[in-house]
C-alpha cells in the first residue's frame, strides 16, 4: 500500500464526496443527503481512506460505512475509487474497518454481496466472511433482471474473560 495513504474516521463534512465515490461503484448510488444522515447517527461508524493530490490537500479515494446494535454489525456500504482498484487498497480499509468494529464490541460483522461480484466475493474470503444466507432478487440489475445478495458473516474471537461473572 503507498505510505501516503490514511485511513480515518468519517464525518458529516465527507458526505458530498461519499455520495460522489459512491457513484462511480453502484448502479443506484445514495444521496448526499443520505450520506450525511449516516455520518450523524450514533450507531454508524465510518472510515475513509484519503491520499494526498498535487496540492497536498486529502482525496478520499475510498469509503466503508458499518451500522452497530447491541454486539452485532452490519457493513451498509464500501467502495473503492475506480482508479484505485486492485491495488491492495481494499484490503487495508476492510482490515481496519474490521479492528474498529470488533473494538466497539461487536461479535460479528454481517454484509450483503451480489452472487456475480467475484472482486468482492474474492476480497471478503481473504477477511474471513462465510455465507450464511441468500436474499433472491435482492439486487436490480441494468436490464431490470434481479440477482442474489450472498450474506455474509465474520465472526470475531472473544476477547479473554474479563473477570465478570458468568
Amino acid at each position: 500500500m503507498d505510505d501516503q495513504l490514511i485511513i480515518r474516521r468519517l464525518d458529516r463534512m465527507h458526505a458530498s464526496a461519499c455520495a460522489a465515490l459512491h457513484a462511480t461503484g453502484f448502479l443506484h448510488p445514495w444521496a448526499e443527503a443520505e450520506f450525511e444522515s449516516l455520518l450523524l447517527a450514533p450507531e454508524v461508524c465510518g472510515g475513509g481512506l484519503f491520499l494526498p493530490d498535487a496540492m497536498g490537500q486529502s482525496v478520499l479515494i475510498g469509503f466503508v460505512l458499518s451500522r452497530h446494535a447491541a454486539d452485532e454489525a452490519e457493513i451498509l456500504t464500501i467502495v473503492m475509487a475506480p482508479s484505485h482498484r486492485g491495488r491492495g487498497h481494499s484490503n487495508a480499509l476492510l482490515q481496519a474497518h474490521i479492528e474498529a468494529v470488533a473494538h466497539i464490541g461487536a461479535t460479528c460483522l454481517f454484509l450483503e454481496v451480489d452472487v456475480d461480484n467475484a472482486p468482492a466475493r474474492a476480497l471478503y474470503g481473504r477477511h474471513g466472511f462465510e455465507k450464511v444466507g441468500e436474499r433472491k432478487g435482492y439486487y436490480r440489475r441494468p436490464d431490470g433482471s434481479r440477482s442474489t445478495a450472498l450474506v455474509l458473516r465474520r465472526n470475531f474471537v472473544s476477547a479473554p474473560d474479563s473477570g465478570k461473572s458468568k
